[in-house]
């Protein structure tokens, strides 16, 4: 399913522009829905980073769990591949689990869990893209970017949100199978027009009903020559059962010449 064009690893959008009412000039001007969420997948690449990261999950009871994690990305050929490893530091319970990720441009993603405990590493299948990330209300295939192909796109109104003019799109799956994989029926993004990047998603089960919402905050400028953004902050509101996940970026690095060897099964492992 995977086939993502070009420059970067995109979502996948069809043409389909909401612009009722503007000139016909500032029409003709106006992105279409691919080229904007093309832009989006490209300003989030870096070619290489490092963080430390706060993950915590508050039930509907106001119970908190917090979870702390080490990540490192970097971009391998050419920028169809990005590779990511989280490494769990704390508490005792999850301390040494290992996540290693392939996010492929034209291919199904590659992920592997390490489990300290069994000293066994396991492969996520893509048909379990929705399965939870670490028991947090992100799904692994919230965290990864979609295919090209897998979606049909088509713009909405668009809106102004924290101050910022956004961008409303649409995707739904393309094909019942990445429907299946991802859990979702539909998922709507508002895209800041200055930076590119999601500030709002929505996601929507098979009967239309939302299930999840994700906002984004504290968006850094990271690279500055080649205009890549992260947000240091994402959560994730689960709508069914009042569940929480905040991932809280503590430090973010820039860098590069990250380590090769660190996105390997063997350093996963370790």
């Amino acid at each position: 399913m995977k086939n993502r064009r070009i420059s970067a690893p995109s979502l996948a959008w069809a043409v389909a522009l909401g612009i009722g009412g503007l000139p016909l000039a500032e029409a003709a001007a106006a992105p279409d829905a691919r080229s904007i969420m093309d832009k989006v997948a490209t300003t989030r690449q870096l070619d290489g980073s490092e963080a430390v990261i706060r993950m915590v999950t508050v039930d509907a009871d106001g119970q908190k769990r917090e979870r702390e994690l080490s990540m490192a990305t970097k971009l391998f050929e050419g920028g169809k591949v990005e590779k990511r490893i989280y490494h769990f530091n704390a508490p005792a319970d999850v301390k040494g689990t290992g996540i290693l990720v392939f996010d492929n441009a034209e291919r199904s993603d590659d992920i592997w869990v390490f489990l300290p405990a069994l000293r066994k590493t396991r492969k996520i299948a893509s048909a379990q893209q929705a399965s939870s990330f670490m028991g947090s209300e992100f799904s692994y295939g919230d965290l990864n970017v979609p295919a090209l192909d897998d979606f049909t796109y088509q713009l909405a109104p668009e809106e102004t949100l924290a101050g910022e003019a956004c961008y409303v799109v649409e995707a739904v799956p393309a094909k019942p199978e990445v429907a299946q994989a991802e859990g979702y029926s539909k998922k709507v993004y508002w895209v800041s027009k200055a930076k590119s990047v999601v500030m709002r998603g929505r996601y929507f089960d098979a009967g239309g009903k939302l299930i999840k919402e994700l906002t984004t905050q504290d968006v850094v400028l990271l690279d500055k020559a080649k205009q890549r953004y992260r947000a240091r902050t994402m959560l994730m509101v689960n709508k069914l059962n009042n569940r929480q996940s905040t991932f809280e970026t503590v430090k973010l690095v820039f860098s590069p010449d990250v380590k090769d060897e660190y996105f390997t099964k063997r350093y996963l492992e370790r």
